[in-house]
């Protein structure tokens, strides 16, 4: 396996506040790799770290060969960088932002013009070179923003929450685009929350107050789940997450649709215990079975293991 990017014991310090603590793990060429996380994690930071935007305090990291702290220059060429903010112009038209990236990246000649002609297919915008860019629906603003973190066919690509913010039937569209990109051998390193694109990575990093505390492919992290999942059902599903909590025999507690997941000490025990608190708080329980954990419920029992997610 050849690695495209690597990282050992890598750390980023603002002043007394260590944002990323000691994080290792290596990503092969061509791989979908998934960083997820909540809110404050350290998931932006590590990858500013990785794209040579902002220097590690500690350890060290290679991206595409490169190093990151001595040649962060060397690094930002041979890589495309989609954040979350979009970089591109609104006021400008389509084939002006295509130009102004293509220049940026120093893709030029004959090669400009047959990038930009890819990139505008891979948008859906060939009929829409002259529309200006803040008239674009968001979902053509993402795949062109894409598209122009590419022009310079770079081997690594970070995608930084790619899809927020837009429907489904779309988020489905970006991410056949990304999975033809890793066929073609391009690694895909991309932050995200929601949890069906983190199943659709080959491996996930969970991070957490800037610590990975998991790192496997998605159905191993959740075959990993240490104690059995209940699903509750209830007509009271709130009211029943607020009497569980902290309960005897209860790990952890949440809402999973309409119905009530509780990760309990033992399955048998459980139910019983389970069972016991809602009814003797007066809410009438409809069935409890044992499931087969989702991603969401080992995210969220990974979290409260490694003692709970940062306080904003």
């Amino acid at each position: 396996m050849t690695t495209a990017v690597t990282a050992h014991g890598l750390t980023r310090v603002f002043g007394d506040f260590v944002a990323v603590d000691s994080v290792s793990f290596e990503v092969a060429e061509g791989e979908v790799f998934g960083f997820l996380g909540p809110n404050g994690a350290g998931k932006t930071t590590t990858i500013k770290m990785l794209t040579g935007l902002l220097a590690p305090t500690s350890g060290e990291a290679h991206v595409a060969g490169f190093d990151v702290a001595t040649e962060a220059e060397q690094v930002r060429r041979h890589i495309g960088y989609m954040s979350q903010a979009f970089s591109l112009y609104g006021d400008l038209t389509v084939e002006e932002n295509v130009a102004f990236f293509a220049g940026l990246y120093g893709v030029r000649g004959e090669r400009r013009e047959a990038r930009r002609g890819a990139v505008l297919e891979m948008a859906g915008l060939e009929g829409s070179r002259r529309r200006l860019v803040h008239d674009l629906p968001l979902g053509y603003k993402q795949r062109l923003a894409l598209g122009c973190a590419l022009l310079h066919e770079p081997p690594v690509l970070f995608l930084d929450e790619p899809t927020s913010g837009v429907d489904p039937l779309t988020r489905r569209s970006f991410w056949d685009v990304i999975y033809d990109l890793s066929e073609r051998g391009t690694t895909v390193f991309v932050t995200t929350h929601y949890m069906e694109e983190a199943e659709r990575c080959r491996r996930l990093a969970l991070m957490n107050r800037g610590r990975i505390i998991a790192l496997d492919a998605p159905g191993r992290i959740r075959a990993g789940l240490a104690h059995p999942l209940l699903e509750v059902r209830t007509s009271k599903a709130p009211k029943a997450v607020e009497r569980l909590e902290g309960a005897p025999g209860v790990i952890s507690v949440g809402l999973y649709g309409r119905a009530v997941h509780a990760t309990v000490e033992d399955a048998a025990g459980g139910r019983r215990a389970v069972r016991e608190a809602l009814e003797g708080a007066g809410i009438a329980v409809d069935g409890i079975e044992e499931v087969a954990p989702s991603l969401e419920d080992a995210f969220i029992a990974r979290i409260e293991e490694a003692g709970g997610a940062p306080v904003e």
